[in-house]
């Protein structure tokens, strides 16, 4: 990822639910979605963003993705929230 320290100054939420959460309720202004994680979880989150028109950004792996977030351990999902 290019922007590694800007998603770690950002506000996001991590995780499926937090981030499903928050396209939802139309907080979220791009989401990031690690492409070795559940396909099902990635096709459900891309289309709720499609619905929502929110950017869907790609990440090589759950690794990456949570390092990037700031977080120990990997993440399948995050939303940079407005």
């Amino acid at each position: 990822m290019s922007n590694d320290k800007g998603l770690q100054d950002a506000h996001v939420k991590i995780g499926t639910k937090q981030t499903a959460r928050a396209v939802e309720l139309g907080l979220a202004s791009e989401v990031y979605v690690a492409l070795d994680a559940d396909q099902r979880m990635i096709a459900k989150i891309t289309a709720l963003c499609a619905k929502a028109d929110v950017k869907v950004t790609e990440v090589d792996t759950m690794r990456e993705l949570g390092k990037a977030c700031g977080i120990e351990v990997g993440a399948a999902m995050a939303a940079v929230l407005k």
